[in-house]
């Protein structure tokens, strides 16, 4: 039985390969940044322009923040084993959202790990019955998710109303329920 799964999975694998829809891993071998160096199948390797990083301050290579980084390791540790919620807040964290409050002019602020726990962490509680979700089919699926939340909130009366129109589309926008 476990030999068939894996024949069925392999013809799977080279069906995707033959249309052309696998993606070959890309190993770099260098900081990231607008250029990087990746490793080739082949082991050489070579320069290439990087498109698609979420490094848009430009500090993933930064050598500042690498001291930095090296020095929270010494004092802390290389991991916060789990998510605040879980295993709670770390004086890390607290330090740079105080700095982040400071630097903006707030009181406090509150920093998530990623867009998913943010978007997550924000819709729900935040918006109610009164409110209006206007959302782009096209946006982050956190973005998609996080709205979702917010039509399945465990009290009902929280509820808010939840509208995806096409992209570029004015017709659908016209033609879909919602109080607009």
């Amino acid at each position: 039985m476990r030999t068939a799964f894996y024949d069925r999975v392999r013809g799977e694998l080279r069906d995707i390969d033959s249309q052309g829809f696998s993606k070959p891993e890309r190993v770099i071998v260098s900081r990231q940044g607008p250029e990087l160096t990746i490793r080739r199948s082949d082991g050489t390797t070579q320069l290439a322009i990087n498109f698609c990083a979420n490094n848009y301050l430009g500090l993933a290579a930064d050598e500042r923040v690498s001291e930095a980084a090296i020095r929270a390791t010494q004092g802390a540790g290389a991991g916060f084993a789990s998510v605040r919620f879980i295993c709670g807040t770390h004086a890390l964290h607290k330090e740079l959202e105080a700095a982040v409050a400071d630097y903006f002019g707030y009181e406090d602020s509150l920093l998530f790990a990623a867009a998913f726990d943010a978007n997550g962490g924000v819709f729900e509680p935040l918006l109610g019955e009164t409110d209006a979700i206007v959302s782009d089919s096209l946006n982050h699926a956190s973005i998609i998710d996080g709205t979702r939340l917010c039509r399945r909130s465990a009290t009902a009366s929280r509820t808010a109303t939840w509208t995806t129109w096409r992209r570029n589309s004015p017709r659908h926008v016209r033609s879909a329920p919602g109080p607009f």
